[in-house]
């Protein structure tokens, strides 16, 4: 018999993205993989170091901050790695293999959070032209659809508790660490005029990912105040990352994040961990 979803009203939403099952600085069960051919893909060391902090991640810190009551998960985009940009870091290049690791790691979450599951698409380059691949991961994930039925969407307007939250994968990024929040405080802004324009009701939270870094932009409204804030990711540093400007001389940043209804505004909470860098020899 098929689970029934739950559709209630949540008062906590669990956001992580970017973790790119498939390559080899994802995320993976540290059992490892059985690849399509018959072989065998085991994690490296850092990879079994960042999928104890996914357990630390949902097994202490997001039972505690959301008090033991419902939540949703919503996955930011960019579930599994692809074949792009003529990389070599890929586990495999059958998106088969990719989509059976993303599967292996959703699975259970999803079933921990009784049904409450959404899917946001991410970056062509790693899902496929119009989130193709995380649509059939989303199918067989048992994600919550849309009024269009479909499993993976592009935006998703959540309601938290009397907030509204907007998810989207994609924001701007910088190479110059001063003016990392210029973005994210631009895309509250665009969220205020956009609603101001049209008579919509703005959001009180803005979340995107994309970017693989954390950070905050908080303002005063008359909430109380509203936040944009974008996603921390669940991927080691990659060969593309040392070439470019403001991320070669980073560590990987890795986390996720939590939005709670409090009594007058939404709250939100991030958990993020860092990589130490090289040793010098």
């Amino acid at each position: 018999m098929a689970r029934k979803t739950r559709r209630v009203k949540s008062s906590n939403i669990v956001v992580v993205s970017d973790t790119h099952c498939g390559c080899r600085l994802g995320l993976c069960p540290p059992e490892g993989i059985q690849l399509d051919g018959g072989g065998t893909y085991l994690p490296s060391a850092l990879q079994r170091t960042v999928w104890s902090w996914w357990e630390e991640f949902w097994g202490e810190w997001v039972p505690r901050v959301t008090h033991g009551e419902p939540y949703s998960v919503v996955v930011n985009g960019d579930m599994v790695e692809g074949v792009h940009h003529r990389a070599t870091s890929q586990i495999s290049h059958d998106l088969g293999d990719q989509a059976e690791i993303a599967y292996r790691v959703f699975k259970p979450i999803s079933e921990q959070c009784e049904g409450r599951f959404y899917m946001v698409r991410g970056t062509p380059a790693h899902v496929g032209e119009s989130g193709v691949d995380e649509e059939k991961l989303a199918k067989r994930l048992g994600a919550i659809p849309n009024a269009e039925g479909q499993r993976s969407r592009f935006e998703l307007w959540k309601r938290c508790g009397d907030g509204l939250v907007h998810l989207n994968h994609h924001i701007g990024t910088t190479s110059s660490s001063q003016h990392e929040t210029s973005a994210v405080n631009a895309e509250l802004a665009h969220a205020f005029v956009e609603a101001g324009r049209w008579g919509e009701e703005p959001p009180d939270v803005v979340c995107r990912s994309h970017r693989h870094r954390c950070c905050e932009v908080r303002i005063p409204s008359r909430k109380g105040y509203a936040v944009a804030f974008v996603t921390a990711a669940w991927q080691l540093k990659t060969p593309f990352a040392y070439k470019v400007a403001g991320a070669r001389q980073t560590m990987p940043q890795i986390g996720g994040h939590l939005i709670r209804a409090g009594d007058e505004e939404l709250h939100t909470r991030h958990w993020v961990k860092d990589i130490a860098r090289p040793k010098p020899e």
